[in-house]
């Protein structure tokens, strides 16, 4: 591109918003981030967005994408790389059609751009992630590390590494998947922006002390990816009787003494503030998420929780001041939650420090707008 050229390119009328598409994978809590993204940014009036989520997968890419057994089990059918491969021709499509129209293009996660690293490199684009395909290789539950997975990485990367290469700036939404990006992929820490996209901020909701058994909650839509079996089984042997076990999943279940499921609440439900205000604790065991926004909406209604030492999390959660973390261990799980079921200040402390820590740190305006200045930063820097 000549100086004139660059010129041309960087020049917008004075006052004008800058036009953004919003390309999103859209899978599990991904919904919630780009909820929470839509709402801010109302509040951030030079950017006007536009969103695309990408369509969910039909049977013909579900047959196409499903794992191969035998294989699956050494870990040698590239099962997620196919899946991410067949949604990307739909966005390498769309992509063609209407990008031009955009002054920046915003793409979350990498995986949905694997066929678009072309076009991601003819305009001003911001690729985001919580993760990268070599991180998730080795703690996505579904998916068993072997000693093939190195080399089924190695083919991801052929893709994953061009998409990092033509985007003008690489958001992560931790320094754990920074981390990756500068050490492993080799994208230089001048395009790394660490943003920790953030929830609303509502006021706090005063707690509440409900007669009986004090409430622990989980939130997640697939009770086995997200924890929320091991927090069962750790109830039915060592809480039951001690406490009141609220389960927020689609997943049905069959009734049990202690137990309350809720199949129907949906992202942002005014039902799940009334229900946080009302809990003891918040339990989220998950041993594959790298970002969850349910951990971060529990530390907003100012809440304790007991989570795990997985990917960012360790980040939002800060051992013995906002929560406790835990292993694999199913009686530490259980211990933890224990700890803060029979002490009623250290509750209080820590639910304090959580709001005061998401505040500070992962107000979704705050969050929105310092990613609007790397939008900005994207274009001016094309």
């Amino acid at each position: 591109m000549t100086n004139a050229e660059g010129t041309a390119a960087r020049a917008r009328p004075s006052g004008r918003a800058l036009r953004a598409l919003f390309l999103n994978e859209n899978l599990g809590g991904h919904a919630s981030m780009h909820l929470y993204l839509r709402q801010a940014l109302t509040e951030v009036p030079e950017v006007q967005a536009d969103f695309v989520d990408v369509p969910q997968a039909r049977l013909v890419r579900k047959l196409l994408a499903a794992p191969i057994p035998m294989l699956a089990k050494r870990d040698l059918d590239l099962q997620p790389l196919r899946a991410q491969l067949l949604q990307s021709f739909w966005v390498r499509r769309m992509l063609a059609e209407t990008a031009s129209e955009y002054d920046v293009v915003h793409v979350y996660t990498q995986s949905t751009a694997l066929l678009s690293a072309s076009q991601l490199a003819a305009r001003p684009s911001v690729v985001s992630t919580d993760g990268t395909a070599t991180q998730n290789a080795y703690h996505l539950p579904y998916r068993t590390p072997t000693r093939h997975t190195a080399s089924q990485v190695r083919v991801a990367r052929r893709f994953e590494d061009a998409v990092y290469a033509s985007a003008t700036l690489v958001v992560a939404q931790s320094e754990w998947a920074a981390r990756s990006l500068r050490t492993v992929y080799g994208v230089a820490p001048d395009r790394v922006r660490v943003i920790p996209f953030g929830v609303p901020m509502p006021p706090a909701v005063p707690r509440v002390e409900p007669d009986g058994l004090p409430k622990v909650t989980f939130v997640g839509k697939s009770l086995e990816r997200k924890g929320g079996l091991r927090l069962l089984h750790a109830f039915r042997e060592h809480l039951r009787g001690r406490c009141e076990l609220n389960l927020v999943t689609l997943e049905p279940l069959a009734p049990e003494p202690g137990v309350r499921v809720h199949n129907d609440f949906t992202p942002g439900d005014p039902r799940l503030v009334q229900l946080l205000a009302r809990s003891a604790v918040f339990a989220f065991p998950s041993d594959m998420d790298n970002s969850p926004y349910s951990v971060l909406e529990a530390m907003v209604a100012g809440v304790p929780v007991v989570t795990t030492r997985v990917g960012g999390i360790p980040e939002m959660v800060l051992d013995g001041e906002t929560g406790l973390l835990v292993g694999e261990d199913d009686t530490e799980l259980a211990g933890a939650i224990v700890r803060l079921l029979d002490d009623a200040g250290l509750r209080e402390e820590m639910g304090r420090a959580a709001r005061r820590r998401a505040e500070e740190r992962f107000d979704a305006l705050h969050t929105t707008r310092r990613l609007a200045e790397v939008l900005n930063e994207a274009r001016d820097r094309f």
